[in-house]
């Protein structure tokens, strides 16, 4: 019924995560060990504790590729379906990430709402190529652009601008009626229809007590808070499963920061890996106890790999031959590994 897409924007080593060669030589298998799972027979790297006792919740997809090594380009590739492209190729074509709608759009097109959340939202910022191409402003995301891990964290869109009563909104919304009613019968067209969408969107969020629930984390348990991670993944995360739960079908969080071609190995033990290994551990355990598990399918990966090879700066470079994706819920059988790759990942 809901997709929750967890998207590592820059490119997480697979190597280093999901798909160890301890036998390699030292100048590919890098300083992480593979680590025993809650799964008989599968192991990921050591730098992945809490999801290893969890393997039993997901499945691990060794062999997914494409051919763009390019960051913008690949996220295209990934978020779409389709090869990216400039139109008929001149300099005043439509650029690629304007033509194709992306999987959240046409997830929302095809099933519509399940409440009264927008069906497609990111958090917390728009996800690359991620919008409606050429399917319209109906079926834009909803971006919430604060991070649900500030103190402070709301959605502006869920409160009257200041100093407006309930009374005076409710009579800007009447005039509104009122002026589009002027131009029935005059289909609308390009900036206008679009307005005329995105202030739809808006009202049913103002006008809706269950959004607003939605959005409250303060509501939530602070020791669970705890457990998803005090950090933007984890709080997102947390989020998410509270809009899948009002009915929003697709979420799309991204996270940043993982195209580590310099000290790579320092930047996934201390900075990365352990948000995203709290954040997906936690969400499938969460979603499981609730029953929704099932129903959501999870996923979590990155426009590509790095390169097997360590380059001359402790780093690894891009490498859309390969990566891994996890996969969980929504159907997906648990606790297998589908794909290889070879002795040099």
């Amino acid at each position: 019924k809901s997709v929750i897409m967890i998207f590592l924007e820059g490119g997480p080593s697979h190597i280093d995560m999901w798909d160890l060669k301890p036998g390699a030589p030292k100048e590919i298998r890098g300083p992480f060990h593979p680590i025993s799972t809650n799964v008989p027979g599968t192991r990921i790297g050591n730098i992945l504790p809490r999801c290893a006792r969890v393997a039993d919740k997901f499945t691990i997809l060794r062999s997914h590729s494409h051919r763009d090594n390019g960051h913008q380009t690949g996220r295209h590739w990934c978020l779409t379906g389709h090869k990216p492209s400039f139109g008929d190729g001149q300099a005043n074509s439509t650029p690629f990430n304007e033509l194709y709608p992306s999987i959240g759009s046409m997830i929302s097109r095809e099933l519509g709402h399940g409440g009264d959340v927008p069906p497609y939202i990111c958090v917390p910022e728009p996800m690359g190529p991620g919008g409606p191409g050429f399917y319209g402003a109906r079926y834009a995301p909803f971006v919430i652009e604060t991070d649900p891990v500030q103190p402070d964290f709301q959605v502006r869109d869920l409160n009257l601008a200041t100093g407006t009563s309930r009374r005076r909104f409710d009579l800007r919304r009447r005039l509104l009626a009122g002026v589009e009613k002027l131009a029935e019968g005059q289909r609308g067209r390009g900036r206008a229809a679009s307005m005329s969408t995105y202030y739809q969107k808006a009202l049913e969020l103002v006008t809706s007590p269950s959004a607003r629930r939605a959005f409250d984390m303060d509501s939530e348990d602070p020791g669970l808070r705890e457990r998803y991670g005090l950090t933007s993944l984890g709080q997102c995360c947390l989020l998410g499963r509270r809009l899948v739960e009002a009915g929003c079908r697709f979420v799309g969080i991204s996270h940043g920061s993982w195209d580590t071609h310099v000290d790579n190995f320092t930047s996934h033990e201390k900075a990365l890996v352990p948000h995203a290994d709290a954040a997906l551990s936690t969400l499938l355990t969460d979603l499981d106890d609730r029953g929704l598990l099932d129903e959501t399918l999870v996923i979590m990966w990155g426009e590509m790999g790095r390169t097997p090879r360590i380059n001359a700066n402790a780093g690894r470079d891009h490498w859309s031959q390969c990566q891994s994706v996890i996969l969980a819920g929504g159907g997906i059988r648990r606790g297998e590994v589908i794909g290889a790759t070879d002795s040099k990942a």
